[in-house]
């Protein structure tokens, strides 16, 4: 059955003719946005940012990296971890996600992934030395970080594109979240549109893609937001997306508001109607990548009661199909 919207799946068969698995890797990096004792960040950041399946085995509830050591680990923590402490963590995480992806899907081809916190934000020497290390593992087919628009300098960008000739692609995400300024404000992004557009206008001027994170389901919005979000990512010619519900994670600035009454999460039916909404005024030539959020149930207060992704996709799938929707319908 051919999907309504472009899967990353299939946009990653039709370009290598393959299976291709991201490596997520944590880098110790941490965030321009948060505070030396693990305060501040955006409203929905519980410190612990985003890790793959194969990182959560012993993660425990209050760690971030849980996997290695407990004990919540605070930005001024990490400023005191050296540099080898992080390549050697690095090289151990990339070990892993090998043999996790190999054992469980007899993957080929690997994509290299930095993922949690903001993997732009440190020196130019580190970046390299972190970057240059990783890559040197395996011969990755594509190499994704994810990072904020304001963390993206000219010298960072020079970086990242240094490695076009050493992978088939360089990608990097971009919290967006929204178009709507107020709602930035309102989650403490500390960053407006026009840095994001300047981002991805840069990225795109050296032959990198860009991927945009965005949250449907934020305080105050509705369909006249998600619509001018989606028209502004098709009018900087985003090249994917990863769309989240929003979620309330433990002990974040979301969760007091929650606990008072003042913040509410999309039901299910509400979040499969809203991100079908979303996909048909989104250009058919954007990646879809993700449609919802993975956070672990024990870091989760609210949506508690949700089901696993690909009960999520089939309801997506069958919402669209049996209208004769399609992805970019509406544009």
């Amino acid at each position: 059955m051919e999907l309504p919207y472009l899967s990353y799946a299939r946009h990653l068969q039709n370009r290598y003719k393959a299976r291709v698995y991201r490596i997520g890797v944590d880098g110790l990096f941490s965030c321009p946005n948060r505070q030396y004792d693990g305060k501040g960040g955006c409203a929905f950041c519980d410190g612990r940012g985003g890790s793959a399946v194969y990182h959560r085995i012993e993660e425990h509830a209050s760690s971030r990296l849980g996997y290695a050591e407990q004990g919540q680990l605070f930005e001024s923590e990490i400023s005191g971890v050296s540099l080898d402490q992080r390549v050697a963590l690095i090289l151990s995480q990339i070990e892993r996600g090998k043999a996790f992806v190999q054992h469980r899907y007899k993957a080929q081809q690997y994509s290299l992934y930095f993922q949690s916190y903001t993997n732009t934000y440190d020196s130019i020497e580190n970046l390299k030395t972190l970057y240059d290390t990783a890559l040197s593992t395996h011969p990755f087919v594509e190499f994704i970080v994810s990072t904020r628009p304001d963390c993206l300098s000219q010298p960072v960008i020079d970086l990242l594109a240094s490695y076009t000739t050493k992978v088939e692609k360089v990608w990097v995400e971009i919290g967006l979240e929204s178009a709507n300024q107020q709602s930035l404000d309102v989650l403490g992004r500390n960053h407006d549109t026009d840095c994001y557009i300047r981002a991805v206008d840069s990225l795109h001027l050296r032959g990198i893609g860009v991927c945009t994170h965005v949250m449907l389901g934020l305080p105050n919005e509705g369909r006249a937001d998600y619509l001018a979000t989606a028209r502004l990512v098709n009018r900087v010619h985003s090249d994917a997306v990863k769309i989240h519900n929003l979620h309330v994670c433990l002990g974040t600035r979301l969760d007091d508001w929650h606990r008072q009454g003042e913040v509410t999460t999309a039901s299910l039916r509400r979040h499969v109607s809203d991100s079908i909404f979303f996909l048909r005024h989104l250009h058919s030539s954007i990646v879809i990548e993700r449609m919802m959020c993975e956070t672990p149930s024990h870091r989760r207060v609210s949506p508690r009661l949700f089901p696993d992704k690909h009960q999520f996709l089939a309801q997506v799938t069958d919402g669209m199909l049996s209208h004769g929707w399609v992805q970019g319908d509406l544009v």
